[in-house]
Formats: structure tokens, sequence, C-alpha cells
């Protein structure tokens, strides 16, 4: 019988506690973003999917198709291919292609990049139920975003 009363004095010290909390933040101010009509303002160390960078002259990737971020990839989400460079030596980049739906953001690839040509992008809203939908074309992002620049 004791047992059964010292839960009944536990569980009203529990309430009142867990009303004294609920009064306190009460008078606070609300700090809910009404989201669809609020943007939220995404920090600047965010980690959304990677994203080419282009040369502020000319809009080509920096990307010079060398592989690193390819091979550094532990999940194997990006796929690159190139061509032969016709003005001289190197490689030009045909096509970049990420994989979203098995991406696991460690970074690695950004890290490997010595050319300064792969960033996180500020883009947080990937919703989507059709999963082709999350199998990115960075070039042709990037392409996009130089055309909105002009």
């Amino acid at each position: 019988m004791s047992g059964y009363w010292s839960e009944i004095i536990t569980g009203g010290k529990s309430l009142v506690t867990g009303m004294m909390i609920t009064a306190r933040e009460f008078f606070k101010p609300v700090v809910t973003e009404q989201y669809p009509w609020e943007v939220p303002t995404m920090t600047p160390k965010f980690r959304g999917h990677i994203e080419l960078i282009g040369n502020e002259e000319t809009g080509a990737p920096n990307c010079i198709a060398c592989g690193m971020c390819q091979r550094a990839c532990p999940s194997g989400c990006i796929t690159l291919s190139s061509k032969k460079n016709e003005n001289g030596k190197g490689k030009v980049l045909t096509s970049y292609v990420l994989d979203f739906t098995k991406c696991s953001l460690c970074g690695s690839c950004v890290e490997s990049c010595n050319f300064n040509a792969l960033r996180y992008s500020m883009v947080y809203n990937l919703a989507s139920f059709d999963k082709n939908d999350f199998i990115i074309d960075l070039m042709k992002r990037l392409e996009d975003q130089n055309i909105c620049k002009r």
C-alpha cells in the first residue's frame, strides 16, 4: 500500500515540474518559422549536395576531370566523364552526375578537390517521391546558373 502512495506523490511532483516548465516557456517569444511563407536563412556551414564551381569569366567549370572526387567518394555516387582537350594537353569535363540517393554527405569529394571545383550547395528543399529526381546532372545545373546570372 505504501508503494501506491509513493507513486502518486512521485507522479504529482513530476506533473508539477512539467507544468512549471510549460508555464515558464509559455511567456518566451515564439521561434517557429512559418516555413512555406518565410524562407529560412541557411548557415554558412550548411552541407547540401555538392555542386560545381564555375569560372567567373567564362562560366566553364573549374574541374579538370582528374577524377579525385570520384575515387575519394566512399559511396560511389559520383560519375564523371571527359574528353581530350582539342586545344592542347589535358581533358575537358563533359558530364558530371551525382546520385544523391547514395551520397552520405561525408565531404571527401570536396576535400580531395585541389582545383576549387566543388562546394556544398545551399539547396535544402529536396523532397520528391521519384528517385530519379535525386540523380543530379551538375554540368546542367552549372549551365542553368550561368544563364540566370546573365
